[in-house]
């Protein structure tokens, strides 16, 4: 090892064991670092910086003697090539996330860590979604990450699983943050995709040391990351008191764009989304609304046109898309009756319907109805 590498090593070993210090947090990190030029300043001199500090019994405790063999395991586990540990002086460490109040002390990535500085827009809703909550959400993502965003959300079931899946369906970029440590995966039943996501060219990121179980006050501290990282948080489906709703305030207090998509009155689903928009969340109805929104915002130029759009074309008619259309009239047509035409499945049905809204190609109207979208129906 080089006398750089070891001296970086140290500066990391000191960055962790300020992490792993209990009750002091990114906020009082924040106010220490008023007082402190690196870790290694309090390790040094913790006497004397203990009396400018109004340090917790527990934390001084353990300052005085740090974990060292835990630190030293999670400097081993970043020995692999896919693990990385990302303190905030980090290179790879995404300004978008330093802005925020209080940005974690570190980070901790498996997969590609310089993703985290890319273009993202997260994605969050509920658990239990309806299946056109599904199928949007899969639609949505598989659209923006077609435009080159990446896709960020916190490898849930339900909506944040089927974002990840539509990202990784256009070969597209996708980040999970967790609320566990990097060594565990939950819930279990996502284990596959989190290894997609990681395998793929995504990153799988948490701020919480190895060995962190699920707790419930982690989940809320883990969504201001999702929201930090991104331009954007685009609620899918959300009930009431959905948490996804404090992702979407975190986005707003962080200066971010919140975007809602709108439901049935009557669907609880979307009783959440409807709040949003009411508190000035921005009503999207299909990915163009989005693009057109942070088009003065982005750091690269967003394509708001596909150049590909006739070969697209041919492709959803090549997959039987065209089929749906020949059964959708210009004039409103159910969902119920393009399902007795087609001899497709609902759940199929639906999907396609999806698709083709956000292509342009059909507009949604009340009752449940759709037709062939013209010019006429944009006046």
């Amino acid at each position: 090892m080089t006398q750089a590498a070891e001296k970086s090593d140290v500066q990391l070993r000191n960055w962790l064991a300020l992490h792993h210090t209990p009750y002091i947090g990114p906020m009082g990190v924040q106010s220490l670092f008023e007082i402190i030029e690196k870790p290694s300043d309090l390790f040094e001199s913790i006497a004397d910086i203990s009396n400018q500090f109004n340090f917790n019994q527990k934390s001084l405790s353990y300052l005085r003697n740090p974990d060292w063999e835990k630190i030293d395991l999670e400097l081993k586990w970043a020995d692999d090539k896919d693990n990385h540990i990302l303190p905030l002086v980090h290179s790879d460490y995404p300004d978008q996330l330093r802005e925020i109040p209080d940005p974690p002390t570190v980070l901790y990535v498996h997969g590609d860590p310089t993703l985290l500085k890319s273009m993202q827009i997260s994605m969050v809703g509920s658990r239990n979604p309806s299946s056109a909550g599904k199928d949007t959400a899969f639609s949505f993502a598989h659209y923006l990450a077609s435009k080159n965003f990446t896709i960020t959300s916190g490898l849930a079931l339900g909506i944040d699983f089927e974002s990840h899946r539509g990202a990784l369906a256009a070969k597209g970029r996708t980040i999970a943050v967790t609320a566990t440590g990097l060594d565990r995966v939950y819930p279990a039943r996502n284990k596959d995709i989190a290894h997609e996501i990681a395998n793929s060219g995504g990153a799988l990121v948490s701020e919480y040391p190895l060995g962190t179980t699920p707790r419930k006050e982690n989940f809320p501290r883990r969504n201001r990351i999702i929201s930090g990282l991104s331009l954007g948080t685009l609620v899918v489906e959300a009930a009431q008191q959905s948490g996804s709703l404090i992702t979407a305030r975190y986005a707003g207090e962080h200066g971010r764009e919140v975007f809602a998509i709108p439901g049935s009155i009557h669907n609880p689903l979307a009783k959440g989304c409807h709040t949003l928009i009411r508190q000035g969340a921005k009503l999207v109805e299909k990915g163009e609304h989005i693009l057109e929104e942070l088009g003065h915002i982005t750091p690269q130029p967003l394509q708001l046109t596909d150049t590909n759009d006739e070969k697209n074309k041919s492709q959803t008619t090549n997959s039987g898309y065209s089929d749906i259309l020949n059964h959708i009239g210009f004039e409103p047509t159910t969902i119920d009756t393009v399902i007795q035409r087609s001899g497709l499945t609902p759940e199929a049905v639906s999907s396609m319907l999806v698709v083709l809204e956000l292509q342009g190609e059909v507009e949604s109207l009340p009752g449940g109805k759709y037709s062939r979208y013209t010019k006429a129906n944009a006046i």
